[in-house]
C-alpha cells in the first residue's frame, strides 16, 4: 500500500484530497498520508483533512510515499522536480468518473479530475493537471507539465505542447497548436496557433500586448 502525499494544502490541495478519495485505487493501492506545504499552518480552520506533515523544501520522500501536486502556474514544474530529484514518485490520479476512451494513452504523474473525458486515440504526456469537466478531444496530443483548468474543451486534433496554462472554460478549436509556455485566458475561443511564451484571451483569442 502506497502513502499519497499531496503537495500544497491550499484550496486546490484540499480539492485534490477530495478527488483522491474518489479516485481509482484509493484504499486498494494507496491511502492518503497528508500534505506538505511551506506554510505549516495552511490547514488551520479547515477540519476533516489529514495533517500537514512537512514543508515542500525539506520533505524527504519515504520508501512507500507517492505524490500528487496541487500547485499550478510557473511554480508547478520546479516544485515537482524538487521532489523528483529527491527520489519521489508522482502517481497518476484518475477520478472514478473520468472517461478514458479507446486507445487513449496517458503518461506518468497525471491528475485527471472528475467527469473529465480523454478522447479516442488522444495522447497525454507526463505530469499534467487536467481538471474537472474538461474534454480532451479525439486525436489530441497533450505534452508535459501542463495545467488545464475546469470546463476546458480541446477539440479533436489539438496539440498542446509543454508548460502551458489553459484557464477555465477556454475552447481550443480543431487542430490548433498551443506552443511551449503559452497561456490561454479564461473563457477564450482559440482559433489559430498560440505562439510559445505568449498570452492570448478573448473571442476570438488575441495576443495580449
Amino acid at each position: 500500500m502506497k502513502n499519497l502525499v499531496i503537495i500544497g494544502a491550499g484550496g486546490m490541495g484540499r480539492t485534490i484530497f477530495s478527488n483522491a478519495i474518489e479516485s481509482i485505487g484509493y484504499s486498494e493501492s494507496f491511502v492518503i498520508k497528508g500534505f506538505i506545504d511551506d506554510n505549516l499552518a495552511a490547514l488551520e480552520g479547515y477540519p476533516n483533512y489529514p495533517p500537514v506533515i512537512g514543508t515542500i523544501r525539506d520533505y524527504q520522500p519515504e520508501s512507500n510515499d507517492v505524490f500528487v501536486s496541487s500547485i499550478g502556474g510557473l511554480a508547478r514544474r520546479p516544485c515537482m522536480e524538487e521532489i523528483i530529484n529527491r527520489g519521489g514518485e508522482f502517481i497518476g490520479l484518475i477520478h472514478k468518473t473520468a472517461r478514458i476512451q479507446t486507445n487513449a494513452k496517458l503518461g506518468k504523474g497525471n491528475f485527471i479530475g472528475a467527469y473529465t473525458v480523454i478522447g479516442n486515440d488522444a495522447v497525454v504526456g507526463d505530469y499534467n493537471m487536467i481538471q474537472a469537466y474538461t474534454v480532451i478531444g479525439h486525436d489530441a496530443i497533450i505534452g508535459n507539465w501542463n495545467r488545464i483548468d475546469t470546463h476546458v474543451t480541446c477539440v479533436g486534433g489539438v496539440i498542446v505542447e509543454d508548460n502551458v496554462n489553459i484557464h477555465t472554460s477556454a475552447v481550443i478549436s480543431h487542430k490548433v497548436v498551443v506552443e511551449n509556455g503559452a497561456h490561454v485566458g479564461a473563457l477564450s475561443f482559440v482559433i489559430k496557433k498560440v505562439k510559445a511564451g505568449t498570452t492570448v484571451m478573448g473571442i476570438p483569442a488575441k495576443k495580449l500586448m
